[in-house]
């Protein structure tokens, strides 16, 4: 799929061109791919088979079957990459949305490949410490050979695995692609200028943004209505997959849902508890910048739908031209070579930022491994939010080139690190706009990251309370979306606290993000305040040593795919198993605060 190279033009918003990966759904080259696909995960099948060479020469036998899981999973991951890419611009795409199943059937048979690697690896266990020691090649695979011996006490068999990913196109999968269809197409009937248009949920969303408190509420209300009228099917979505994920896990032997979040995440329930204690600690910090807020737009409380509303004025016209020129500028002073690898990203049209009917919300960045490249989905509306969303996800796509020469297997790193890069990168162009900012423009700068810190730390705290919750409810039967609609008021109203009028929070969110209809991916939530204050401590470490930082950094992120959590961060010089390190982080977040409410009461 080309893009419009006529939208490259100055001032205008692109759409991206994915021809360097396939020309389309329909070539040969996709095709032979997909056909390739299914070659090799039979010949991982036969190698992870050969019980004989196992036994006889068990390193040449892990050097084999290592190659083609690489193998397999980098065709795999380009495939899949290139059917979403194409369906989340366009989710009435008939053509993708066939394109997606199929390559999620080749890809079945890996499922139980997967599961019989593991158990012959177990096999292994006696002798593998000593196979590694002896050769160098193992050596980098050591971390991820020790974690599938984890994850084979944690699985079922080869047979039922396969039918377990076999029904997961029909069944889970099936339902979080009908909220994603469902959340890019719903609208609501909308009067501007006496003119009737319709607006989608996300563009309704967008008005939060707006200086006009009528205007806001008005899209609250309208966004309100909008889900309401779709709450049946999607409270069915939403019991599927999770119903779906509490079935599977606990087949697995896992001690609950997030048991297994943690493990994906290489996160210890040390770390991850002495992470939420934090964020709950640091409640009044943000009701006190929520109450400022209120105080700056001459408000007794907020409401939800004041959230975003920008306070102070950004005195910056953003096109998306100008916008990417200014993150490259301000991480050209960090690193040159990020700064050329933005250039490249925009020259190259690897990102999708205009907004339209049929594409998806939000923002993601996609690896495509065959060729060694990312594409970044936006929806740019000319702010300042929409610069840093845009600097987020380039720090993603950063990442990834850091790890674009390693083998899959070494380069598939946890959601809790995932958003290391682009949280630094994000960081690094607030703190780099803050330095010449003055007056109304220092107010908006300073609320903008406030207003996403408040996001990352508090509105994830009500979203990893909703989901607790959800997975302990959905483990005795259905959730009514009315039951849906309490809990999610309530892990509000625990997390807002008295910041926000509890008569107009969002019942909703549980339709409106669609991280919980990710079956694979069950609490999304926590790795993102990790992220935040993994990426503030980097960045306050960078702020007292800059010398050499870059160097260290693009080794920092080379690891992420190789140890957990723990250990990666012990090379940067944190102990994240206990709270000190995030009240760390989280002290800039309060000096940050603390700014803005001086500013504003001024």
């Amino acid at each position: 799929m080309s893009a419009d190279r006529s939208s490259s033009a100055a001032g205008s918003v692109p759409q991206w061109d994915l021809s360097s990966v396939y020309p389309g759904l329909e070539s040969t080259e996709f095709a032979g791919d997909l056909s390739r696909l299914a070659e090799v995960i039979e010949s991982a099948r036969a190698i992870v088979a050969d019980e004989h060479l196992r036994t006889t020469e068990p390193t040449t036998w892990l050097h084999r079957v290592i190659a083609e899981i690489n193998a397999a999973a980098d065709l795999q991951e380009t495939l899949e990459s290139y059917c979403y890419s194409s369906y989340s611009v366009d989710t009435g795409d008939e053509a993708a949305i066939a394109a997606l199943n199929r390559v999620a059937e080749v890809g079945v048979p890996m499922a139980s490949k997967v599961v019989e690697f593991r158990d012959a690896l177990a096999n292994l266990k006696p002798r593998l410490d000593e196979l590694i020691a002896g050769d160098p090649h193992l050596q980098g695979y050591e971390f991820v050979l020790q974690e599938e011996l984890h994850f084979q006490k944690r699985q079922l068999t080869a047979a039922e695995e396969t039918l377990a990913a076999d029904l997961s196109r029909s069944g889970a999968d099936a339902w979080s692609r009908l909220q994603e269809t469902i959340s890019s197409t719903l609208n609501e009937p909308w009067e501007t200028d006496g003119e009737q248009v319709r607006k989608t949920v996300v563009e309704l969303r967008a008005l939060a943004f707006n200086r006009d408190r009528t205007v806001r509420r008005r899209a609250w209300e309208k966004e309100l209505a909008a889900w309401q009228r779709v709450e049946t099917p999607l409270a069915f979505a939403i019991n599927g997959v999770k119903g779906t994920t509490h079935t599977l896990n606990s087949r697995r032997r896992w001690e609950s849902t997030l048991d297994r979040s943690l493990r994906q995440n290489r996160l210890s329930r040390r770390a991850l508890d002495a992470l939420i204690s934090t964020m709950r600690e640091s409640l009044p910090i943000f009701r006190r910048y929520l109450s400022a807020k209120a105080h700056a737009l001459n408000l007794p409380k907020l409401s939800f739908y004041d959230i975003f509303a920008p306070v102070g004025e950004d005195t910056t016209s953003w096109t998306y031209d100008s916008a990417m020129e200014f993150i490259s500028e301000r991480i050209s002073g960090f690193d040159p070579e990020q700064a050329e690898f933005i250039r490249r990203a925009q020259r190259e049209q690897w990102i999708d930022a205009r907004p339209r009917s049929g594409k998806v919300g939000g923002a993601y960045c996609i690896d495509f491994p065959a060729v060694g490249e990312s594409r970044i989905l936006a929806n740019f509306g000319g702010t300042y939010d929409g610069m840093s969303t845009l600097a987020h996800e380039l720090g993603h796509a950063w990442h990834s080139h850091q790890l674009r020469d390693l083998p899959a297997m070494q380069r598939h790193y946890p959601m809790t690190l995932a958003e290391t890069a682009s949280i630094f990168s994000e960081t690094l162009v607030f703190y780099s706009a803050l330095e010449s900012a003055s007056g109304d423009n220092e107010i908006y700068i300073l609320e903008q990251f406030l207003q996403g810190s408040t996001q990352v730390i508090v509105d994830i705290l009500s979203r990893f309370i909703f989901e607790r919750e959800l997975m302990e409810r959905r483990a005795q039967g259905e959730v009514s979306a009315g039951d849906l609609k309490e809990m999610m008021l309530s892990a509000q109203k625990e997390t807002y606290g008295e910041a926000l009028n509890a008569e107009e929070l969002h019942p909703y969110m549980w339709a409106v993000k669609g991280h919980y209809y990710r079956p694979e991916l069950a609490f999304y939530n926590f790795p993102y305040a990790f992220g935040q204050l993994f990426g503030l401590g980097l960045y306050d470490q960078y702020s007292h040593a800059p010398k050499g930082f870059a160097q260290r950094y693009r080794r920092l992120l080379r690891e992420t795919g190789r140890k957990d959590a723990v250990s990666v961060t012990a090379e940067a010089g944190f102990d994240i198993e206990t709270p000190e390190f995030w009240r760390g982080a989280m002290g800039r977040i309060e000096a940050l605060v603390e700014r803005f409410v001086t500013a504003v009461e001024a």
